[in-house]
């Protein structure tokens, strides 16, 4: 058993995940595209904006609590989409979503999940956030958007940056599938990490649970894989927004947000809220980081749409820093992943924890005591 006690911050989460998950599947969390330029930049963005310390400020009642697209949640932080969280751990989705609920924030359901929505409103409960690829096969996304609907699902979250794939150099040189290709390589990694094997021979959830059975003539994971590669639609444009906004009809947030002028049309769709992101640094290699990102696009459409971030978050600092910009919901990826490879759902509540302490503290010492009294005038710019 871990003691989890003396994990203090979330890069004790990262080596200890590090150790326990199966390098492509490790890589494939902690990687960006090309030269991952964006990637680092996303986290060491943030430690650029310096707060002010206030002092003899009555610190006493203190509370992060607030709402993100119109839902209650104990600190402005939900858990991001994340494809394959089931091979971060065996059953990952359905044991972060659990933490999530417990917390009080909102997780965030990939459709590249392991786990199916079926199964994770199954165990987890209603009322989590399913994110959307748009595909070729609008029959399919018909049916995944019922899905949703079914499961109880409280948002639509709409990824609009992945119409084509980045480049990730390690994913192409660690030979990522899922499951695992039985090559020597792989073998020999396998064999270093028991816990991990172990807790993936106890489960049946091995493959993209929201699109095996789900599709017709996929039948095995060659037919799977080579669908799936074939799906992603270049075409997609906002008239598809439109579509599936009516088809939803719930509310709806768009991602992938990174300029002014596409913020503008995000607001003009009547969506409920846009994430300011660069998918994790994961697709554009050399676009800034969504911390930089974000000042111009509150800006431009704060008053119209509910503005959040995504990408490089890592401690409660860091959400307090984008709440501060404009942001009024951040979503953490990588952080939470590590806690789940590191420890299961214990793991993430353990991630949740950190983030909300380092997120009540910091604003204390910058003299709030509500995160809706937080603005820019706690930063030093």
């Amino acid at each position: 058993m871990t003691d989890l006690s003396r994990i203090t911050c979330i890069e004790d989460l990262r080596v200890l995940a590090r150790r326990r998950v199966p390098r492509m599947f490790y890589d494939y969390a902690d990687s960006g595209s090309w030269t991952e330029h964006t990637y680092r930049a996303n986290q060491a963005d943030f430690q650029k904006i310096l707060l002010r310390q206030r002092v003899a400020v009555n610190m006493d009642g203190r509370s992060t609590a607030t709402t993100m697209a119109g839902q209650p949640v104990s600190m402005p932080v939900a858990l991001a989409p994340t494809g394959l969280t089931g091979m971060q751990h065996a059953d990952g989705e359905i044991l972060a979503a659990r933490a999530a609920r417990a917390f009080g924030v909102a997780f965030t359901l990939s459709t590249m999940s392991i786990c199916s929505i079926e199964d994770v409103a199954r165990h987890a409960g209603p009322g989590f956030w399913f994110q959307l690829y748009v595909m070729r096969d609008r029959g399919f996304i018909e049916r995944l958007i019922e899905r949703a609907r079914a499961a109880g699902c409280g948002a639509l979250v709409l990824t609009l940056d992945l119409q084509i794939m980045g480049q990730r150099h390690k994913d192409i040189k660690n030979g990522l599938s899922t499951p695992p290709k039985p090559t020597l390589a792989n073998l020999i990694n396998l064999a270093a990490h028991p816990r991990w094997c172990l807790g993936m021979l106890a489960t049946r959830r091995r493959t993209f649970g929201n699109i095996y059975g789900h599709v017709k003539g996929v039948t095995d994971m060659r037919n799977l894989s080579a669908w799936t590669a074939e799906q992603f639609d270049p075409r997609f444009n906002w008239d598809d927004v439109a579509w599936i906004k009516k088809r939803w009809g719930g509310k709806l947030i768009l991602k992938g947000i990174m300029e002014p002028e596409d913020a503008r049309l995000a607001a003009q769709t009547g969506a409920d809220a846009l994430i300011v992101s660069n998918h994790g640094g994961r697709q554009l290699d050399g676009a800034p980081s969504s911390i930089e990102a974000l000042p111009a696009i509150a800006d431009a459409v704060g008053h119209d749409i509910e503005v959040h971030l995504d990408g490089g978050i890592r401690s409660g600092q860091d959400v307090l820093k984008a709440w501060a910009m404009g942001a009024r919901g951040t979503y953490i990826g990588r952080a939470f992943l590590w806690g789940l490879g590191a420890a299961g759902e214990a793991g993430v509540t353990r991630a949740l924890q950190i983030i909300h302490n380092e997120l009540d503290l910091s604003m204390a010492f910058c003299g709030r005591t509500q995160i809706d009294q937080v603005d820019k005038s706690i930063l030093r710019l």
